[in-house]
């Protein structure tokens, strides 16, 4: 099982920054166009006095090891399910994969603190798991590189986005 921590600055303040996370069309900006996904959608997103419950689902742009792709398949998809507990400020996710969700498991948190007047430090911290015998650890390094890429990536287009004025 791997655990690792990735934290970026984003430039903006706490609020700024959960109104572009919980933006759909920014969302979709990301996956679809910056990150690659085939397929790319919000599937529900509903807020209540105490939380936001998000669910998306996607097929992401798959840059693994010959076997992990072949054991995945060529349609790997994911759902994710997340909650926003407003009180702790706090997003907890849990990934779902198309393909052997008895053996692989990905989740995590995220949350933010202020490094400045207009801006915050990210922390995601992210959990993988595969329980397959002799590809597991194969299936966690690679995973952990993605998704450490994908969120350096995912940071320097949400600066560009804010930078660029499209958070309103």
């Amino acid at each position: 099982m791997g655990k690792f921590t990735v934290t970026h600055e984003i430039n903006c303040n706490a609020e700024t920054f959960w109104q572009i996370f919980f933006d759909k069309a920014f969302n979709e900006q990301l996956f679809l166009r910056e990150l690659g996904f085939p397929e790319f959608t919000v599937v529900s997103q509903t807020d209540n006095s105490t939380s936001i419950i998000r669910k998306v689902a996607g097929q992401p742009k798959m840059n693994v090891p010959g076997p992990v792709a072949k054991l995945l398949g060529d349609g790997f998809r994911f759902t994710e399910d997340g909650t926003f507990d407003k009180a702790s400020k706090t997003w907890r996710f849990k990934m779902t994969p198309s393909t052997m969700a008895d053996k692989l498991r990905q989740e995590g948190t995220m949350r933010i603190e202020p490094v400045g007047d207009n801006k915050v430090r990210r922390i995601a911290e992210l959990v993988i798991e595969a329980k397959i015998f002799g590809l597991g650890g194969l299936i966690e390094s690679s995973t952990e590189k993605q998704l450490r890429e994908g969120w350096d990536r995912s940071a320097v287009f949400m600066n560009r986005y804010i930078q660029q004025g499209k958070a309103s």
